[in-house]
């Protein structure tokens, strides 16, 4: 099994989901993805057997401009998702602001980005690219696909408590009870 080319087809054939990616890819943002949830959730609703269900909480567009880090820009571009899907909890988070947020040094890409994400199996994204659905995946899709939640390097340590209050409150166990919480 190639996680990529499966993760791949799982995107391709979720309809909303395809349908999600074309919306975001219309809007021609540099470094442009969905990530977090949205494709996480996907390939977990598949190791559980499950068919596809689309996230009810946050759709996750991150992106990249340093030049247009100001969260006026995010809430504009969270008006036109919504105005075109309603139905969806769209949250827009330009990159190159998020570490005065999260108390990092300044990010150079998404996927530098989404190294400093709390979860390694949440540190995925998607994009169509020319009608191809495209993954990044920094920290890799190995414990995606294992159902391994571990944290990235920095909620191993200082940030911690973070990565426990985040399986406290998103309750992954009781959804997915096939996850195996790892401390590194």
């Amino acid at each position: 099994m190639d996680p990529l080319a499966v993760l791949e087809d799982l995107l391709r054939s979720d309809a909303p989901r395809l349908e999600a990616l074309g919306a975001v890819a219309a809007l021609d943002l540099p470094d442009c993805w969905i990530g977090a949830g949205f494709v996480r959730n996907a390939v977990w609703d598949h190791l559980h057997g499950r068919p596809p269900a689309f996230p009810a909480t946050d759709v996750d567009v991150i992106w990249f401009a340093p030049e247009r880090a100001d969260e006026e820009v995010d809430r504009n571009i969270e008006q036109k998702l919504s105005a075109l899907f309603p139905e969806h909890a769209w949250s827009v988070k330009n990159q190159a602001r998020m570490h005065r947020r999260n108390g990092d040094a300044p990010y150079g890409s998404v996927a530098d980005a989404m190294c400093h994400w709390p979860e390694t199996a949440t540190a995925v994204a998607a994009r169509l690219d020319n009608g191809r659905v495209e993954i990044s995946a920094p920290l890799g899709l190995d414990d995606l696909f294992a159902l391994r939640l571990r944290p990235t390097p920095a909620f191993a340590d200082e940030k911690w408590p973070v990565f426990q209050q985040r399986l406290l409150s998103k309750r992954w166990n009781e959804h997915y009870p096939r996850l195996v919480v790892l401390r590194r």
